[in-house]
Order: C-alpha cells, then sequence, then structure tokens
C-alpha cells in the first residue's frame, strides 16, 4: 500500500500552488523562484533527513534566514543587518551580486550545521548541485574582498562563530549542561510507571530501540531531555524584559513569557491536574473508526476560536467528552462569501489524522520547519500579492521571500527559547506517566471500595471501570484482563485505543479502542517513539502554531489563507503510517492561520502527547511572540516606502484612496481601509487617511 511521506504535507495548501509540481531539482533552473526559496527548500530537506530536534532546527533556520538576510542588506545601506555589520558594497548588479552573497553564505552553514547529520551524506551533493546550477563555484572561499562570494563567506563566517558562543552548547551538539532527570525512566512495555517518584515531574523513557520523529534509529535507546537548558540561547526579538530568573537545583533558569506553573500534586490545584490527564485519557476512545460517530469537519463547525486568557476559563474552552474546542466555525467564507461545503467524516479518522498529520512524523521538517512550508506554499498560491503587511506595492520574489524567512525564523527561534524555557523549569509530567501513575493508584470516585485512592482514576461507567468478579464473568466486558487467578481484581479498566500490540500489520491493522488495563495505556504512538524525550508543559507545537500564524497574519495584513481556505486531503487507507486508514478520504480545511494552529494543538491531546493544560500556555505565549517578531523584523527593513493610508498601492494618497475608504465605511472585521486596525472604518480612518494625503506616502 502506498503511504504519503509525511513531507507531502507541502500539498497541505492546495490553494492552487504551482509548486506542487516541480521538485528541487526543477526548482533549481526555474527562473520564477527566488535563490532565498532554493535555499530554504534543501534547508528543509536536510532537517527531513537529520534527526527530530525541534529546537534545534528552528535555531538552524533561524541562523540562514538571519545570514540571508544580512547578505541581502549588504548591498543596501538603508537596511540594518541581524549579526554581520559591513559598510554598504556598490554593486553595478546588486539582484545578481546578493543572490550570489545569499548563496555562498547558505551553502557554507548548511555543510557545517548538518555535517553530523545521517543524512548528509546524500544532502551535500545537493548543495553543491544547487551552486554549480547558480554558476556558482562552491570552492571559493575568498573572504578578503567585497565580491558576492566574500561577502557570502564573511557573513556564514559571522554566524559560525556566533553559534560558538550563543548558549546553545552547539560545541557539544547541544548537550544538557546541568540538567537531569529527577525520576527513574518508564518502560511502556510493562505496566505503569515502575514506582515513579515525583509523578508530575517528567519521567524519561526506557526503550531498547528508540526512532524519532524523523524515523532516525538510536540504537542506544531513549535520548536524554532536549533543550531544558535553551533559555539560555540567545533570542531574536525577545528581551531581558520578556524574562524571568528562577531558581531550582542549585542554579539559575532563564524562564521567557512565563505562563506560571501548572497544576501540581500536594496544592490547590491537585484536582486540576488529575482532570487534565483525565481529559487526554478521555479522548484516545475517539480513536476507533468502528465507533459510528460521524462529524461535520468543515469551516462550517470548525475554527474561528476565541482564546480564553484567564487560567480559570482554560477547562471551558474544550469539548471535554467529545473532542474539539470552541471554535464557532464561519457562516461563510470571509474572502469570497460563499458557503462552504459540509464534511461529514468518522471522528475517528479525523482525530486520528490529525495526530499524525500535526506530529511532524518520518520525513519531516519538524514544526518550525511546517510553518516554512506553510508560507512557501501560501506564496505559491495565485492570488497571492507580496506585499509586507499587505499594503504598499508588491515587492520581487527574492525581497519579499528573504524578509519573510527572516521573521519567521526568528519568530520560530524565539517560540522554541520560550516553550523549552518553560519546559526546562517546570519539568511536567507526560500523559503516559500520569495516567499509568492514577491508574496504578485506584480510582476516587468511590471511598467504599477497597480500590480507592483519591489520586486514582475518577470512575465512568462504560469508559473508567473497577475490574470485579461480575466484570469477568463469562461474556462479560473485562472477562480478557481477569488475569492470572484473578489477579487483577481492583485494578482499573478503561475502553480507549488499544496501543500498538493490536497492530501486526500497520497497512491492514486497526488497533481500534477495547477493554485494557489502565495502567497499560498507551499514547496514539509507535511503540519505538511513545511520546518526545522532554517535558510536556507548556506544548513546543501549540507555542509554535501559534506564533507563526500571528506573525504571518501581520505580515501578509490579513489573517486568513489566500481565497479562504487551506485545505490537505488524506486519502483513504494511505495516509496514517502506524495503523491502516483513515477509513474515508478526509480533508483537513482552515479558513485563517489561526485555524491551522489551534487544530495543531488539539492533535496532540487526540495524539495522547499533552493534556490541556500544556495547550492554551503555550498557544498564548505563541500569541505574543508572533505579534512581536513582526515588530522587530521590520524595524530591520528601513524607511517604509508605503503606508497604510495608500490604500491602492500606488505611492501616493489621493482621491481614488478616499474614495476606496468611503466605498468600505462601516465595514468590520478584516478591512483594507481599516487603517488603525480597531476593526471598524470609520472616522478614525478618514483622519489618518487625510493626514498622509499627497504625492511621497511613507515616513
Amino acid at each position: 500500500m502506498n503511504r504519503s511521506p509525511r513531507h507531502l504535507l507541502v500539498v497541505l495548501l492546495l490553494l492552487g500552488a504551482s509548486s506542487l509540481g516541480l521538485d528541487m531539482e526543477c526548482r533549481a533552473q526555474d527562473k520564477s523562484v527566488s535563490v532565498a526559496r532554493k535555499w530554504n527548500e534543501l534547508a528543509l530537506e536536510s532537517i527531513r533527513n537529520d534527526f527530530a530536534r525541534p529546537i534545534v532546527h528552528a535555531r538552524n533556520l533561524f541562523h540562514l534566514s538571519a545570514a540571508a538576510w544580512d547578505a541581502w542588506a549588504a548591498y543596501d545601506g538603508e537596511a540594518t543587518p541581524w549579526l554581520f555589520e559591513i559598510d554598504e558594497v556598490a554593486s553595478s548588479s546588486p539582484l545578481e551580486d546578493r543572490e550570489a552573497a545569499i548563496s555562498y553564505a547558505m551553502y557554507r552553514i548548511l555543510q557545517f550545521r548538518f555535517r553530523n547529520s545521517p543524512g548528509f551524506l546524500s544532502m551535500s551533493p545537493r548543495y553543491d548541485a544547487l551552486m554549480l546550477d547558480l554558476g556558482l563555484d562552491p570552492s571559493a572561499t575568498d573572504d578578503g574582498s567585497n565580491s558576492p562570494a566574500a561577502v557570502g563567506n564573511r557573513v556564514a563566517s559571522a554566524y559560525l562563530v556566533f553559534g560558538v558562543t550563543d548558549g546553545s552548547n552547539e560545541i557539544a551538539d547541544h548537550a544538557n549542561q546541568f540538567y537531569a532527570p529527577i525520576n527513574d525512566p518508564l518502560i511502556p512495555p510493562i505496566s505503569g510507571t515502575q514506582d515513579v517518584a515525583v509523578p508530575d515531574r517528567w519521567q524519561p523513557l526506557s526503550l531498547e530501540f528508540f526512532i524519532d520523529q524523523s524515523g532516525n534509529p538510536v540504537a542506544e535507546g531513549y535520548p536524554e531531555f532536549l533543550g531544558p537548558e535553551w533559555g539560555d540561547v540567545v533570542p531574536f526579538a525577545l528581551t531581558e524584559r520578556h524574562r524571568t530568573v528562577e531558581s531550582r537545583d542549585g542554579r539559575d533558569w532563564f524562564v521567557y513569557l512565563d505562563p506560571g506553573a501548572p497544576p501540581r500534586l500536594d496544592t490547590s490545584d491537585e484536582e486540576v491536574f488529575l482532570e487534565t490527564f483525565e481529559t487526554t485519557l478521555r479522548w484516545s476512545a475517539h480513536l476507533d473508526p468502528a465507533d459510528g460517530v460521524l462529524i461535520d469537519v468543515s469551516p462550517n463547525t470548525i475554527g474561528n476560536a476565541s482564546l480564553p486568557v484567564a487560567a480559570e476559563d482554560y477547562e471551558a474552552f474544550y469539548d471535554l467528552e467529545e473532542g474539539g474546542d470552541a471554535g464557532i466555525g464561519y457562516d461563510a467564507n470571509p474572502v469570497t462569501g460563499e458557503p462552504y461545503a459540509t464534511q461529514i467524516v468518522p471522528r475517528a479518522d479525523y482525530a486520528r489524522i490529525l495526530a499524525e498529520f500535526w506530529a511532524d512524523g518520518p520525513d519531516s521538517e519538524t514544526p518550525p520547519g511546517h510553518w516554512f512550508t506553510i508560507v512557501n506554499d501560501v506564496v505559491d498560491h495565485p492570488a497571492f500579492q507580496r506585499r509586507i503587511g499587505g499594503v504598499g506595492p508588491e515587492i520581487d520574489p527574492l525581497e519579499f521571500d528573504v524578509k519573510i524567512y527572516f521573521g519567521l525564523g526568528g519568530c520560530m527561534h524565539d517560540a522554541s527559547i520560550a516553550a523549552w524555557s518553560v519546559k526546562g523549569f517546570y519539568d511536567f509530567a507526560r500523559p503516559i506517566s500520569a495516567i499509568r501513575w492514577m491508574a496504578e493508584n485506584g480510582q476516587r470516585s468511590d471511598p467504599s471500595r477497597s480500590s480507592f485512592h483519591p489520586r486514582g482514576l475518577k470512575l465512568v461507567p462504560g469508559f473508567v471501570e473497577e475490574i470485579t468478579p461480575k466484570t469477568v464473568a463469562s461474556g462479560a466486558q473485562h472477562e480478557h484482563l481477569a488475569g492470572k487467578a484473578n489477579a487483577n481484581l481492583g485494578r482499573i479498566a478503561v475502553r480507549c485505543w488499544r496501543g500498538p500490540d493490536y497492530i501486526q500489520d500497520p497497512s491492514t491493522d486497526v488497533a481500534g479502542c477495547g477493554w485494557i488495563l489502565a495502567e497499560d495505556w498507551w499514547p496514539y504512538q509507535r511503540p519505538t517513539f511513545v511520546t518526545p524525550n522532554f517535558a510536556g508543559y507548556v506544548s513546543g507545537h501549540s507555542t509554535y502554531s501559534r506564533a507563526a500564524a500571528e506573525f504571518l497574519t501581520a505580515f501578509t495584513g490579513s489573517p486568513y489563507f489566500p481565497g479562504g481556505l487551506g485545505e490537505y486531503v488524506a486519502r483513504a487507507g494511505q495516509f496514517l503510517v502506524f495503523e491502516d486508514g483513515p477509513s474515508v478520504d478526509v480533508r483537513l480545511q482552515w479558513v485563517s492561520y489561526r485555524d491551522a494552529s489551534d487544530q495543531c494543538s488539539l492533535s496532540r491531546i487526540w495524539g495522547g502527547i499533552h493534556p490541556w493544560i500544556d495547550d492554551l500556555p503555550g498557544r498564548l505565549m505563541g500569541l505574543e511572540i508572533g505579534v512581536r517578531a513582526f515588530e522587530h523584523v521590520t524595524s530591520y527593513y528601513g524607511p517604509d516606502p508605503s503606508c497604510a493610508e495608500d490604500l491602492n498601492g500606488d505611492g501616493r494618497v489621493d482621491a481614488a484612496d478616499l474614495g476606496s475608504l468611503i466605498g468600505q465605511w462601516g465595514c468590520t472585521g478584516d478591512c483594507p481601509a481599516d487603517i488603525n486596525g480597531n476593526g471598524l472604518v470609520e472616522a478614525g480612518d478618514l483622519g489618518f487617511l487625510i493626514s498622509a494625503w499627497g504625492p511621497d506616502c511613507g515616513p
């Protein structure tokens, strides 16, 4: 059976994207594709062939993108470089020289940063091939002149030297310097947690053979906590005012955008701790396509959610029983005004696809690279216009790509630093540990039973039940769970996704849902992966995705995908990797970048990777990161030749713009004439337009 390789999520935005028919070798010859785009796609392919280390690759993407910006800025006296300082380089052919300088900078960094990658032997010749296709000599190491090669080589050197001192411990391949887990490892094939010492702290796993989310085997077993000290890394737009200094284990921890502690045991939030992990357990019961539950997964009912800000409102944001969030959907396409078609599919297919699609599994570019892929496909849409902030004249593809990559790279890098600074300091448990620990304790619903424990699982008839002589009788629901000589009486059973033991052939088998010992609960993951090798709180996926969504909303000037619809088709029987499915074709659909982000966040709960308490704090951190990244990156661009008052983009504010504003008077929502951004076209916008009247729109 043919299965879609995970890197085909580039088709995620069908959107009419012509890029989907081109491979990278074709792109190297395509004059309509910018040099920055060609190198970006090689960087993404390098990540797909490397170990799955999202924070490391967010840093790589940022440094590559910032280096491309610095090479571009060397030929513009008004632009500000991020790292590499040089006087403006005179050029009679600035486009060609910029392309060459960018190429040398990215070529050198890729060769160095991925030299120890398992895919380097296949990728390195492709770096050389792109240089040659561009008419450039890869062996040109001049760095003492102002030739394009020398400029690019000096930019690369600056970033490679900086990388040794940026706090990431690159010299030791980003190994941890201080952190040590407080708990002994959990062995997933064995029931329970094997006596976890501190149940609300992170517990590593012990696997004889680990395969990371990029499909790379790690024969020595489960790797150490990835990046608990990442708060020490130099950020992009985050500053000291976004940072607090905490203390634990005899050292200081830098925590950015601190959301506060997660719910802990032995605190007033203990019940929240128990309930948030029980929701993850509950949602794992939604993964059986034979359960007959059908839902509409079109934009009519999904998306358009308003995030709660107060922690006391978090729980109400989710449908704890049926899955999903408080999104209200859309009455019509906000771009075209047309209605969306309904799409009724099994809930289990939708949930399983989300869990795999957004997991960034085998052959993927990890969550930060995922959003670069989204950007590339958005730009390929025939209706997309290259206007920064959605205003002013269109700019050429190279300038646009260099600028958006620079900003998005910084945004993803800051999301890594913020999320992992929180993960490292709070060191919070993952569902596989918390759920199994609660199951080991017993049940907390009926104090009259011997199985009672105040930190056990809450009994829910038909879902969480105590194993009793009656329930193990012949033909009863727990008959198969009785154990030798009824040894399991008094233990807790749960009806949920049964786990990888029920899958022999992933091309034909479906584990489905059924009664298992709650101590054997397994997230919707492969047996060689189980759960990521770092703490849960906060969700990195939620932080990355909301940051990217807010950045793209600001950078493109619209919250919506071009045409008001982004879409990915998961074909029946061809998409899922570790079990057969989906049972029908399912289209993942998003109206806005925020909708895609929100769906990504929910996928981690259905996938058994996060409880809901990890989610919203990450989304809210991402919201601030994305807005901050856009504001910061535009400060490097130099004077803006356009302005928001120039509604028709002709470089002047005149009667034509006044006519456009009057024509939109009273418009609410995403309105081009909403100059002051308050969601309504009214007198305030008219005042801005009049004050900018004239032929020289801009600062």
